[in-house]
């Protein structure tokens, strides 16, 4: 879901989350989670909607938009830039990013393909039986 990969670029780790109305999004923060964090996450997805509107609008394209590239890496920012927003709008949404930015290591696993190809790193059966 391109929100959650989004909130990467917002500093936040993709929640636990569940939809339980079509068309609804229930996330659940834990309850150790203080409220000025709780502000900055609603803040994040307020900022994020607003992005999206930009998308419906026409603003930004469906398939060139922070949403849809998210999330920027440290090498995406600085390899060529062909992107309809600034590099600045990719990596620094808010103020909060540039006092203390969590630069992801890779933009995408491709999940599906580690699961359709699995790599058993586990030692051989043999190896358990009791001699």
């Amino acid at each position: 879901m391109m929100l959650l990969k989004r909130l990467v670029d917002y500093g936040f780790h993709a929640p636990t989350m569940s939809f339980p109305v079509a068309g609804t999004l229930m996330i659940e923060p834990t309850e150790s989670e203080p409220k000025p964090e709780l502000d900055r996450f609603i803040s994040a997805m307020l900022a994020i909607r607003a992005e999206a509107q930009k998308v419906e609008d026409g603003e930004w394209p469906r398939d060139n938009n922070p949403l849809v590239n998210a999330p920027h890496t440290a090498n995406h920012l600085t390899s060529e830039w062909d992107h309809p927003y600034s590099r600045e709008e990719a990596v620094f949404p808010t103020d909060a990013q540039r006092k203390s930015k969590y630069w992801p290591p890779v933009r995408r696993i491709d999940g599906a393909f580690g699961d359709r190809n699995l790599t058993c790193t586990c030692p051989p059966i043999e190896s358990f039986a009791k001699s």
